[in-house]
Protein backbone atom coordinates (compact mmCIF):
# COMPACT_ATOMS: atom_id res chain seq x y z
CA UNK A 1 0.00 0.00 0.00
CA UNK A 2 1.30 3.35 -0.95
CA UNK A 3 0.24 6.74 -0.69
CA UNK A 4 1.11 8.10 -3.99
CA UNK A 5 -1.73 8.10 -6.18
CA UNK A 6 -2.77 10.30 -8.74
CA UNK A 7 -5.41 11.62 -9.98
CA UNK A 8 -8.04 10.01 -8.13
CA UNK A 9 -10.96 10.94 -6.00
CA UNK A 10 -13.65 10.35 -3.88
CA UNK A 11 -17.08 11.18 -2.94
CA UNK A 12 -17.72 11.63 -6.86
CA UNK A 13 -21.27 11.18 -6.51
CA UNK A 14 -21.87 13.85 -4.30
CA UNK A 15 -21.01 16.42 -7.24
CA UNK A 16 -24.53 15.61 -8.01
CA UNK A 17 -25.98 17.26 -5.17
CA UNK A 18 -23.66 20.43 -5.82
CA UNK A 19 -25.09 19.92 -9.57
CA UNK A 20 -28.44 19.87 -8.36
CA UNK A 21 -28.15 23.30 -6.39
CA UNK A 22 -26.91 24.91 -9.79
CA UNK A 23 -29.85 23.51 -11.70
CA UNK A 24 -32.67 24.39 -9.26
CA UNK A 25 -31.40 28.26 -8.67
CA UNK A 26 -30.39 27.07 -5.04
CA UNK A 27 -26.82 28.28 -5.53
CA UNK A 28 -27.69 31.40 -7.03
CA UNK A 29 -30.23 32.35 -4.79
CA UNK A 30 -28.66 31.93 -1.41
CA UNK A 31 -25.56 34.28 -3.44
CA UNK A 32 -27.97 36.98 -4.22
CA UNK A 33 -29.05 36.64 -0.18
CA UNK A 34 -25.99 36.12 1.65
CA UNK A 35 -23.90 39.14 -1.10
CA UNK A 36 -23.98 41.59 1.48
CA UNK A 37 -21.94 39.18 3.67
CA UNK A 38 -19.14 39.14 1.30
CA UNK A 39 -16.24 40.74 2.72
CA UNK A 40 -13.74 41.31 -0.32
CA UNK A 41 -14.14 40.79 -3.97
CA UNK A 42 -11.58 37.62 -3.93
CA UNK A 43 -13.12 35.90 -1.30
CA UNK A 44 -15.17 33.20 -1.23
CA UNK A 45 -18.95 33.88 -2.29
CA UNK A 46 -21.48 33.41 0.84
CA UNK A 47 -24.45 31.55 -1.03
CA UNK A 48 -21.47 28.98 -2.22
CA UNK A 49 -20.28 28.17 1.11
CA UNK A 50 -23.55 27.99 2.66
CA UNK A 51 -24.61 24.71 -0.23
CA UNK A 52 -21.38 23.66 0.27
CA UNK A 53 -22.07 23.24 3.79
CA UNK A 54 -26.12 22.08 3.02
CA UNK A 55 -23.96 19.56 0.39
CA UNK A 56 -21.43 18.16 3.05
CA UNK A 57 -23.79 17.84 5.32
CA UNK A 58 -26.13 15.28 2.55
CA UNK A 59 -23.13 13.62 1.98
CA UNK A 60 -23.01 12.74 5.65
CA UNK A 61 -20.49 15.20 7.46
CA UNK A 62 -21.07 15.60 10.90
CA UNK A 63 -18.65 18.95 11.62
CA UNK A 64 -17.47 22.02 9.71
CA UNK A 65 -13.80 20.24 9.63
CA UNK A 66 -15.36 17.86 7.20
CA UNK A 67 -15.45 20.54 4.76
CA UNK A 68 -12.47 19.16 3.78
CA UNK A 69 -13.48 15.88 2.24
CA UNK A 70 -14.92 18.71 -0.56
CA UNK A 71 -11.95 21.42 -0.51
CA UNK A 72 -8.95 18.79 -0.94
CA UNK A 73 -10.99 17.60 -4.03
CA UNK A 74 -11.11 20.72 -5.95
CA UNK A 75 -10.94 19.35 -9.30
CA UNK A 76 -14.38 18.23 -8.49
CA UNK A 77 -15.79 20.71 -6.27
CA UNK A 78 -14.33 23.55 -6.96
CA UNK A 79 -13.15 26.09 -4.37
CA UNK A 80 -14.36 25.50 -0.96
CA UNK A 81 -14.07 27.59 2.26
CA UNK A 82 -12.07 26.70 5.06
CA UNK A 83 -13.57 25.54 8.43
CA UNK A 84 -12.93 29.15 10.45
CA UNK A 85 -14.24 30.70 7.01
CA UNK A 86 -17.87 28.71 7.09
CA UNK A 87 -17.93 29.17 10.76
CA UNK A 88 -17.61 33.45 10.14
CA UNK A 89 -21.02 33.04 8.01
CA UNK A 90 -22.79 30.66 10.22
CA UNK A 91 -21.97 33.42 13.24
CA UNK A 92 -23.45 36.01 10.64
CA UNK A 93 -26.71 34.14 9.85
CA UNK A 94 -29.39 35.97 12.08
CA UNK A 95 -32.92 35.08 12.09
CA UNK A 96 -34.02 37.69 9.56
CA UNK A 97 -31.15 36.20 7.04
CA UNK A 98 -32.60 32.77 7.70
CA UNK A 99 -36.18 34.68 6.61
CA UNK A 100 -34.29 35.27 3.67
CA UNK A 101 -32.85 32.16 2.63
CA UNK A 102 -36.08 30.17 3.38
CA UNK A 103 -37.62 32.13 0.60
CA UNK A 104 -34.46 31.33 -1.53
CA UNK A 105 -35.09 27.61 -0.82
CA UNK A 106 -38.89 28.00 -1.37
CA UNK A 107 -37.94 29.41 -4.73
CA UNK A 108 -35.45 26.39 -5.53
CA UNK A 109 -38.20 23.85 -4.56
CA UNK A 110 -40.53 25.39 -6.73
CA UNK A 111 -38.20 24.91 -10.20
CA UNK A 112 -37.01 21.45 -8.77
CA UNK A 113 -40.92 20.31 -8.91
CA UNK A 114 -41.58 22.02 -12.22
CA UNK A 115 -38.92 20.20 -13.26
CA UNK A 116 -39.95 16.98 -12.04
CA UNK A 117 -43.47 17.79 -13.44
CA UNK A 118 -41.66 18.15 -16.83
CA UNK A 119 -39.87 14.84 -16.60
CA UNK A 120 -42.17 12.79 -14.96
CA UNK A 121 -45.42 14.54 -15.15
CA UNK A 122 -46.47 14.79 -11.62
CA UNK A 123 -45.48 15.20 -8.28
CA UNK A 124 -45.44 11.47 -5.92
CA UNK A 125 -48.52 10.77 -4.47
CA UNK A 126 -48.68 9.20 -0.86
CA UNK A 127 -50.42 6.60 -0.44
CA UNK A 128 -52.13 4.77 3.10
CA UNK A 129 -54.76 1.47 3.70
CA UNK A 130 -54.06 0.64 0.07
CA UNK A 131 -55.70 3.60 -1.09
CA UNK A 132 -54.13 7.40 -2.97
CA UNK A 133 -54.12 10.09 -0.34
CA UNK A 134 -55.30 13.12 -2.43
CA UNK A 135 -53.15 16.11 -2.75
CA UNK A 136 -50.43 17.34 -0.18
CA UNK A 137 -50.02 15.67 3.31
CA UNK A 138 -47.65 17.58 5.92
CA UNK A 139 -46.13 15.63 8.62
CA UNK A 140 -45.10 17.38 11.80
CA UNK A 141 -43.34 16.23 14.69
CA UNK A 142 -40.97 17.01 17.62
CA UNK A 143 -37.69 14.92 18.50
CA UNK A 144 -35.19 15.16 21.24
CA UNK A 145 -31.46 15.88 19.94
CA UNK A 146 -29.00 14.60 22.77
CA UNK A 147 -26.07 17.38 23.62
CA UNK A 148 -22.92 15.66 25.42
CA UNK A 149 -21.74 18.94 26.22
CA UNK A 150 -22.80 22.67 27.48
CA UNK A 151 -24.63 24.59 24.85
CA UNK A 152 -26.86 27.54 24.67
CA UNK A 153 -30.23 26.89 25.44
CA UNK A 154 -29.75 23.34 25.71
CA UNK A 155 -31.48 21.87 28.92
CA UNK A 156 -32.92 19.12 30.49
CA UNK A 157 -35.98 17.37 28.54
CA UNK A 158 -39.36 15.34 29.45
CA UNK A 159 -36.94 12.12 28.61
CA UNK A 160 -34.92 13.12 31.24
CA UNK A 161 -31.78 13.81 28.97
CA UNK A 162 -30.45 16.95 28.16
CA UNK A 163 -29.94 18.55 24.60
CA UNK A 164 -32.73 19.99 22.71
CA UNK A 165 -36.66 19.76 21.10
CA UNK A 166 -36.62 20.95 17.78
CA UNK A 167 -39.66 20.62 15.91
CA UNK A 168 -39.82 19.59 12.53
CA UNK A 169 -42.43 18.93 9.28
CA UNK A 170 -42.02 16.93 6.35
CA UNK A 171 -43.31 16.60 2.80
CA UNK A 172 -44.75 12.99 2.68
CA UNK A 173 -44.97 13.12 -1.07
CA UNK A 174 -41.59 13.61 -1.45
CA UNK A 175 -39.95 13.44 2.21
CA UNK A 176 -38.68 17.11 1.82
CA UNK A 177 -38.26 18.89 5.41
CA UNK A 178 -40.04 21.75 4.75
CA UNK A 179 -39.43 23.28 7.91
CA UNK A 180 -38.07 23.12 11.57
CA UNK A 181 -37.30 25.01 14.56
CA UNK A 182 -34.89 24.79 17.01
CA UNK A 183 -35.98 24.99 20.72
CA UNK A 184 -34.47 24.23 23.84
CA UNK A 185 -34.78 20.80 25.99
CA UNK A 186 -37.74 21.45 28.21
CA UNK A 187 -39.81 23.25 25.42
CA UNK A 188 -43.14 21.70 25.47
CA UNK A 189 -44.75 18.71 23.09
CA UNK A 190 -47.86 20.36 22.41
CA UNK A 191 -47.23 24.40 22.33
CA UNK A 192 -49.38 25.73 20.23
CA UNK A 193 -47.29 29.03 19.38
CA UNK A 194 -44.75 26.82 17.77
CA UNK A 195 -46.75 24.29 15.69
CA UNK A 196 -48.18 27.40 14.23
CA UNK A 197 -44.72 29.17 13.11
CA UNK A 198 -43.39 26.01 12.30
CA UNK A 199 -46.76 25.04 10.24
CA UNK A 200 -47.00 28.62 8.20
CA UNK A 201 -43.16 28.34 7.43
CA UNK A 202 -43.56 25.11 6.06
CA UNK A 203 -46.72 26.19 3.94
CA UNK A 204 -44.41 29.25 2.79
CA UNK A 205 -42.25 26.32 1.10
CA UNK A 206 -45.25 24.69 -1.66
CA UNK A 207 -45.22 26.64 -4.31
CA UNK A 208 -48.61 28.89 -5.10
CA UNK A 209 -49.58 26.31 -8.08
CA UNK A 210 -49.49 23.65 -5.64
CA UNK A 211 -50.71 26.00 -1.99
CA UNK A 212 -54.31 27.36 -3.84
CA UNK A 213 -56.45 24.44 -4.95
CA UNK A 214 -54.99 21.54 -3.77
CA UNK A 215 -55.77 19.34 -0.66
CA UNK A 216 -53.50 20.09 2.17
CA UNK A 217 -53.96 17.68 5.23
CA UNK A 218 -51.82 17.83 7.99
CA UNK A 219 -51.27 15.45 10.30
CA UNK A 220 -49.93 15.52 13.77
CA UNK A 221 -49.56 12.69 16.85
CA UNK A 222 -51.14 14.27 20.02
CA UNK A 223 -48.43 17.07 20.78
CA UNK A 224 -50.54 18.92 17.77
CA UNK A 225 -54.45 18.26 19.31
CA UNK A 226 -54.40 21.64 20.44
CA UNK A 227 -57.61 24.31 20.52
CA UNK A 228 -54.95 26.69 19.23
CA UNK A 229 -53.43 25.04 16.67
CA UNK A 230 -56.32 23.32 14.89
CA UNK A 231 -58.58 26.16 14.97
CA UNK A 232 -55.61 27.81 12.95
CA UNK A 233 -55.58 25.22 10.13
CA UNK A 234 -59.51 25.72 9.82
CA UNK A 235 -58.32 29.46 9.20
CA UNK A 236 -56.57 29.23 7.01
CA UNK A 237 -59.20 27.84 4.00
CA UNK A 238 -60.43 31.62 4.57
CA UNK A 239 -56.93 32.30 2.80
CA UNK A 240 -57.72 30.39 -0.45
CA UNK A 241 -55.98 27.22 1.25
CA UNK A 242 -57.45 23.58 1.30
CA UNK A 243 -56.20 22.54 4.47
CA UNK A 244 -57.44 19.37 6.88
CA UNK A 245 -56.16 17.85 9.84
CA UNK A 246 -55.41 14.49 11.13
CA UNK A 247 -54.04 14.41 14.55
CA UNK A 248 -53.73 11.88 17.50
CA UNK A 249 -55.91 12.45 21.09
CA UNK A 250 -55.14 11.72 23.89
CA UNK A 251 -57.06 9.62 25.82
CA UNK A 252 -58.68 10.98 29.00
CA UNK A 253 -61.58 10.46 31.16
CA UNK A 254 -64.16 11.51 28.72
CA UNK A 255 -62.52 9.90 26.07
CA UNK A 256 -62.29 6.30 27.72
CA UNK A 257 -66.18 7.09 28.74
CA UNK A 258 -66.54 7.68 25.19
CA UNK A 259 -64.94 4.11 24.56
CA UNK A 260 -66.73 2.55 26.73
CA UNK A 261 -70.44 3.74 25.53
CA UNK A 262 -68.91 2.53 22.03
CA UNK A 263 -68.14 -0.59 23.28
CA UNK A 264 -71.67 -1.50 24.10
CA UNK A 265 -73.60 0.34 21.93
CA UNK A 266 -71.73 1.31 18.81
CA UNK A 267 -70.89 -0.94 15.46
CA UNK A 268 -67.37 -1.58 14.95
CA UNK A 269 -65.59 -2.49 11.95
CA UNK A 270 -62.48 -4.48 11.22
CA UNK A 271 -59.31 -2.32 10.88
CA UNK A 272 -57.11 -2.24 7.71
CA UNK A 273 -53.43 -2.96 7.18
CA UNK A 274 -51.09 -0.53 4.89
CA UNK A 275 -52.43 -2.50 1.78
CA UNK A 276 -55.94 -2.15 2.32
CA UNK A 277 -56.46 -5.80 3.79
CA UNK A 278 -58.35 -6.31 6.99
CA UNK A 279 -56.09 -6.44 9.57
CA UNK A 280 -56.39 -9.20 12.14
CA UNK A 281 -57.49 -8.59 16.05
CA UNK A 282 -58.11 -4.81 14.72
CA UNK A 283 -61.10 -2.86 14.81
CA UNK A 284 -62.31 0.63 14.58
CA UNK A 285 -64.98 2.69 15.64
CA UNK A 286 -66.41 6.38 15.28
CA UNK A 287 -66.57 8.27 18.65
CA UNK A 288 -68.45 11.27 16.99
CA UNK A 289 -70.95 12.59 19.19
CA UNK A 290 -70.15 10.83 21.91
CA UNK A 291 -66.85 13.18 22.97
CA UNK A 292 -67.90 16.67 24.32
CA UNK A 293 -67.31 19.60 21.98
CA UNK A 294 -65.22 21.33 24.53
CA UNK A 295 -64.02 23.51 22.05
CA UNK A 296 -62.80 21.45 19.18
CA UNK A 297 -63.37 22.82 15.43
CA UNK A 298 -66.50 22.56 13.83
CA UNK A 299 -67.07 19.53 12.20
CA UNK A 300 -64.58 17.36 14.18
CA UNK A 301 -65.19 13.70 13.93
CA UNK A 302 -63.09 11.56 16.74
CA UNK A 303 -62.29 7.50 15.60
CA UNK A 304 -60.97 4.90 17.82
CA UNK A 305 -58.76 2.06 16.82
CA UNK A 306 -58.28 -1.13 19.37
CA UNK A 307 -56.21 -3.97 18.84
CA UNK A 308 -54.59 -7.15 20.86
CA UNK A 309 -51.47 -5.69 22.24
CA UNK A 310 -48.58 -6.95 20.61
CA UNK A 311 -45.60 -8.67 22.97
CA UNK A 312 -44.46 -5.93 24.75
CA UNK A 313 -46.51 -3.09 24.80
CA UNK A 314 -46.67 -0.67 27.50
CA UNK A 315 -50.40 -0.62 27.90
CA UNK A 316 -52.65 1.94 30.18
CA UNK A 317 -54.45 0.91 33.35
CA UNK A 318 -57.55 1.37 31.15
CA UNK A 319 -56.10 -0.99 28.01
CA UNK A 320 -54.84 -3.23 30.96
CA UNK A 321 -58.63 -3.76 32.14
CA UNK A 322 -60.35 -3.83 28.79
CA UNK A 323 -57.80 -6.07 27.32
CA UNK A 324 -56.93 -4.31 24.17
CA UNK A 325 -54.91 -1.35 22.88
CA UNK A 326 -56.60 2.10 22.28
CA UNK A 327 -55.80 4.65 20.08
CA UNK A 328 -58.02 8.20 19.23
CA UNK A 329 -57.17 10.05 16.34
CA UNK A 330 -59.21 13.39 14.99
CA UNK A 331 -60.12 14.68 12.23
CA UNK A 332 -62.19 17.75 10.26
CA UNK A 333 -62.38 15.33 7.47
CA UNK A 334 -66.33 14.95 6.17
CA UNK A 335 -67.97 12.00 6.37
CA UNK A 336 -70.17 10.60 3.19
CA UNK A 337 -67.36 11.91 0.78
CA UNK A 338 -66.57 9.04 -1.75
CA UNK A 339 -62.84 10.74 -2.30
CA UNK A 340 -62.16 10.01 1.17
CA UNK A 341 -63.29 6.70 2.25
CA UNK A 342 -64.26 5.00 5.40
CA UNK A 343 -63.38 5.68 8.24
CA UNK A 344 -60.85 2.46 8.22
CA UNK A 345 -59.01 4.49 5.36
CA UNK A 346 -59.13 7.42 7.58
CA UNK A 347 -57.43 5.71 10.72
CA UNK A 348 -55.01 3.62 8.23
CA UNK A 349 -54.42 7.26 6.60
CA UNK A 350 -53.83 8.75 10.36
CA UNK A 351 -51.41 6.07 10.85
CA UNK A 352 -49.46 6.37 7.82
CA UNK A 353 -48.06 9.64 9.91
CA UNK A 354 -45.73 7.08 11.94
CA UNK A 355 -43.44 7.74 8.53
CA UNK A 356 -42.37 10.84 10.00
CA UNK A 357 -40.18 8.89 12.25
CA UNK A 358 -38.35 7.66 9.35
CA UNK A 359 -37.63 11.20 8.40
CA UNK A 360 -36.28 12.45 11.91
CA UNK A 361 -34.17 9.02 11.76
CA UNK A 362 -32.13 9.90 8.97
CA UNK A 363 -32.60 13.92 9.08
CA UNK A 364 -30.49 13.29 12.57
CA UNK A 365 -27.92 11.58 10.41
CA UNK A 366 -28.07 13.93 7.85
CA UNK A 367 -27.08 17.29 9.65
CA UNK A 368 -29.48 17.39 12.44
CA UNK A 369 -28.13 14.62 14.77
CA UNK A 370 -25.33 16.99 16.06
CA UNK A 371 -25.00 20.28 16.49
CA UNK A 372 -21.53 21.60 16.45
CA UNK A 373 -21.66 25.03 18.49
CA UNK A 374 -22.48 26.55 21.66
CA UNK A 375 -23.84 29.47 20.33
CA UNK A 376 -27.63 28.96 20.21
CA UNK A 377 -27.73 31.23 16.88
CA UNK A 378 -25.39 29.28 15.13
CA UNK A 379 -27.17 26.19 15.72
CA UNK A 380 -30.24 27.40 14.69
CA UNK A 381 -28.06 28.21 11.01
CA UNK A 382 -26.96 24.82 10.95
CA UNK A 383 -30.53 23.33 11.54
CA UNK A 384 -31.62 25.17 8.36
CA UNK A 385 -28.80 23.81 6.03
CA UNK A 386 -29.40 20.32 7.46
CA UNK A 387 -32.49 20.82 6.06
CA UNK A 388 -31.20 22.23 3.07
CA UNK A 389 -29.09 19.22 2.46
CA UNK A 390 -32.23 16.74 3.08
CA UNK A 391 -34.04 18.83 -0.01
CA UNK A 392 -30.77 18.02 -1.68
CA UNK A 393 -30.59 14.73 -1.81
CA UNK A 394 -34.83 14.42 -2.06
CA UNK A 395 -34.84 16.60 -5.44
CA UNK A 396 -31.04 14.55 -6.66
CA UNK A 397 -33.82 11.15 -6.19
CA UNK A 398 -36.51 12.56 -7.38
CA UNK A 399 -35.57 14.27 -11.03
CA UNK A 400 -31.86 12.22 -11.30
CA UNK A 401 -32.81 8.36 -9.87
CA UNK A 402 -35.21 5.61 -10.25
CA UNK A 403 -36.00 2.05 -8.59
CA UNK A 404 -34.51 1.29 -5.45
CA UNK A 405 -32.46 4.19 -5.35
CA UNK A 406 -35.11 6.77 -5.61
CA UNK A 407 -36.58 5.45 -2.78
CA UNK A 408 -33.53 4.83 -1.06
CA UNK A 409 -32.76 5.91 2.38
CA UNK A 410 -29.76 8.32 2.59
CA UNK A 411 -27.03 6.11 4.21
CA UNK A 412 -27.84 3.59 0.93
CA UNK A 413 -27.28 6.25 -1.48
CA UNK A 414 -24.51 7.36 0.19
CA UNK A 415 -22.48 3.96 0.28
CA UNK A 416 -23.91 3.40 -3.09
CA UNK A 417 -23.60 6.74 -5.35
CA UNK A 418 -22.03 9.25 -3.37
CA UNK A 419 -19.07 8.05 -2.00
CA UNK A 420 -18.03 5.86 -4.63
CA UNK A 421 -14.36 6.53 -6.08
CA UNK A 422 -13.04 7.46 -10.02
CA UNK A 423 -10.41 8.41 -11.92
CA UNK A 424 -9.93 11.76 -13.34
CA UNK A 425 -8.52 12.12 -17.09
CA UNK A 426 -8.56 15.67 -19.18
CA UNK A 427 -9.26 15.36 -23.10
CA UNK A 428 -9.63 18.18 -25.15
CA UNK A 429 -9.71 20.43 -22.62
CA UNK A 430 -12.15 18.81 -21.06
CA UNK A 431 -12.17 16.90 -17.39
CA UNK A 432 -14.00 13.43 -17.06
CA UNK A 433 -14.52 11.51 -14.05
CA UNK A 434 -14.27 7.93 -14.59
CA UNK A 435 -16.04 5.05 -12.43
CA UNK A 436 -14.76 1.68 -12.41
CA UNK A 437 -16.91 0.16 -14.47
CA UNK A 438 -17.46 -2.96 -11.98
CA UNK A 439 -18.81 -1.04 -10.02
CA UNK A 440 -22.55 -2.19 -9.64
CA UNK A 441 -24.19 1.44 -9.42
CA UNK A 442 -21.97 2.62 -12.52
CA UNK A 443 -24.36 2.92 -15.02
CA UNK A 444 -27.02 4.90 -12.54
CA UNK A 445 -24.72 7.31 -11.61
CA UNK A 446 -24.00 7.32 -15.03
CA UNK A 447 -27.87 7.80 -15.88
CA UNK A 448 -28.02 10.33 -13.45
CA UNK A 449 -25.30 13.07 -14.92
CA UNK A 450 -27.05 12.73 -18.33
CA UNK A 451 -30.29 13.34 -16.80
CA UNK A 452 -28.92 16.11 -14.99
CA UNK A 453 -27.48 17.82 -18.29
CA UNK A 454 -30.57 17.35 -19.95
CA UNK A 455 -32.77 19.48 -17.03
CA UNK A 456 -34.21 22.59 -17.78
CA UNK A 457 -31.87 24.90 -16.19
CA UNK A 458 -33.40 28.23 -14.48
CA UNK A 459 -33.76 31.54 -16.00
CA UNK A 460 -30.74 33.82 -14.31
Amino acid sequence: MSADGRGVVGHAGARLLADVAEVTGLTARFGEVLAVLRQRRGGHDPGRIAVDLAVMLADGGEAIADLAVLRDQAQVFGPVASGPTAWRLLSKLDSRVLGELALARAQAREIAWAQRIETHGGLPQTTAGGSTVPGLVLDMDATIVLCHSDKESATPTWKSTFGYHPLLCFLDNTREALAGMLREGRAGSNTTADHITVLDEAIAQIPDVYRHGTPVLIRSDSAGCTHGLLAHIRSLREHGLDTRFSVGVAITEPIRQAILTAKQHSQWVPAVDTSGEPRDGAQVCELTGLVPDDGYPAGTRFIVRRERPHPGAQLSLFDTIEGMRHQVMATDTPSGDPTNGPIQYLEARHRAHARVEDRIRTGKDTGFGRFPSRAFAINQAWLQLALTGIDLLVWTQMLLLDGELAAAEPKKLRYRLLHVAARLTRTARRTHLRIAETWPWATDLAAAFARLAALSQPIT
